[in-house]
């Protein structure tokens, strides 16, 4: 789906089966939040299963088990394709994850799915938290980006 004006197409795939999945609306309003304005390309959520993130993760990033989110930056761009086809990479939200974080954390679950939907789509702009300098220029981000979509006082570390 693209949206108007900002040429940006967010392609949300549900594979979890889970209940408490945001409405893919939803999902694409955070993550068109956490972009510029001037954003153009693709981006694909996939909400994923413990066994598909388990296997992403120890695939891709040689962890061990799932993990909330991972993205996948677009390494190439393709000679011909028009700017909103281009693709910038993918995210993929692990929804049981999410829902344990959620309840161990003592937060709403909205907030968190929020949180990790724009994480990741920091991750895709350069944001990392590798360092502690990093960590702290991202958080701060975040949380500016969560208080810009009315969840105030929820700001948790990743």
């Amino acid at each position: 789906m693209t949206n108007a004006g900002l040429g940006l197409a967010v392609d949300v795939q549900d594979a979890s089966g889970s209940q408490s999945v945001p409405e893919p609306r939803r999902i694409k309003n955070w993550v068109i939040h956490a972009l510029s304005r001037e954003a153009l390309g693709e981006i694909t959520v996939r909400v994923v299963t413990e066994t598909e993130g388990s296997h992403l993760n120890e695939v891709y990033r040689h962890g061990v088990g799932p993990t909330n989110v991972l993205t996948f930056p677009a390494e190439f761009a393709v000679p011909g394709l028009v700017a909103d086809a281009v693709p910038l990479g993918d995210i993929v939200v692990c929804a049981p994850v999410i829902e344990r974080e959620a309840n161990f954390q003592g937060i709403e679950l909205d907030a968190h799915w929020a949180h990790m939907v724009i994480h990741g789509v920091l991750h895709l702009m350069g944001f990392d938290h590798q360092t502690s300098e990093d960590a702290v220029i991202m958080e701060a981000r975040e949380k500016k980006l969560l208080e810009g979509l009315g969840f105030t006082d929820l700001f948790y570390e990743t």
